[in-house]
């Protein structure tokens, strides 16, 4: 029988976790599935733990290290199906993830894009993302730009999207190292609505030492300035883009990086951003750093350096 979905699932170094994620796949109650792991140049013995799967969905692809972007796209490339669902070699998916995918794909055969809410796993526990709307239904067709004000609705572990999309968007940008999947929802967004499923199937493991939560570097981040035309013609996408300049300003000012506060900052519609978000982002480093001790950033975008 022909797959309906093709799982992608990137990995680099995720001994510890990669067993977690692929039985989240194998256990899935929707079974109809190919599983292509795109071992991404690993060194620490996650390969061995991989090759331990015997199940013949599963299809190993190895690579030298290239980085998430050039890894999904590998994943991608060599999908067999129509619909690509992205998860990372570190998160998990509820069992019915897929189920709840497949009956949103049902019931709104038209769209291209589906995700499902999101809960974040850390030590000691397991909590429910708080989005920046109210969701009552179980489905809803749903604008990304304005239902990503307070946390996206896409991730890299709870997106399901139709292949052909990408000979409209494009692929992930491999140049950008840090915030790749940022960038591709955003040109997902620009010309796609997102199913979204108020239910959270999908699990973000929040490990402290991940690339996304140290990558402080500003270097191989996404300027979006490959947006500055559009954004003028679609205010949502430009709102969108604000908060993400508005949390790159505080970024860059916590590593004292003055040519990029200022390179973010001069593209900021300050409309678009809250009274408080203005406040911070016009405020000394030292009040900042307090703030962040008393954890007074509790819903800004990004995780912080605290020296």
């Amino acid at each position: 029988m022909q797959p309906f979905f093709s799982v992608v699932i990137s990995v680099f170094n995720k001994k510890d976790h990669i067993k977690d994620t692929i039985n989240s796949v194998l256990n899935q109650s929707f079974r109809n599935i190919e599983i292509i792991v795109v071992d991404d140049g690993s060194t620490d013995g996650s390969s061995q733990i991989i090759n331990d799967f015997l199940d013949e969905r599963i299809k190993v692809i190895r690579t030298k290290n290239q980085g998430a972007s050039k890894a999904r796209n590998t994943g991608i490339t060599n999908a067999n199906t129509n619909y690509i669902a992205l998860l990372d070699g570190d998160d998990l998916w509820h069992k019915d993830f897929l189920k709840h995918i497949k009956e949103a794909i049902a019931a709104f055969p038209d769209e291209k894009v589906y995700a499902t809410a999101l809960s974040q796993k850390y030590p000691n526990k397991t909590v429910p993302v708080s989005y920046s709307f109210k969701q009552k239904e179980l489905y809803s067709v749903r604008n990304y730009f304005k239902s990503s004000k307070k946390y996206a609705i896409l991730s890299s572990s709870s997106t399901v999207f139709k292949k052909d999309i990408l000979k409209t968007t494009g692929n992930f940008d491999p140049n950008i190292i840090s915030g790749q999947d940022i960038d591709l929802w955003i040109r997902f967004a620009m010309y796609y609505n997102v199913v979204f499923i108020n239910k959270p199937l999908a699990i973000y493991n929040h490990i402290a030492d991940s690339l996304s939560n140290t990558a402080y570097s500003l270097t191989n981040k996404s300027k979006f300035d490959k947006y500055l035309t559009k954004e003028k013609e679609n205010k949502d996408l430009k709102a969108y883009l604000d908060l993400n300049r508005y949390s790159m300003a505080l970024l860059s000012k916590f590593l004292n990086d003055k040519t990029r506060y200022d390179y973010y900052t001069s593209f900021i519609d300050f409309k678009n951003l809250t009274v408080r978000q203005t406040i911070l982002l016009k405020s000394p480093k030292w009040l900042l750093k307090l703030l962040l001790k008393l954890k007074s950033f509790r819903g800004e975008k990004l995780y912080y350096p605290s020296n």
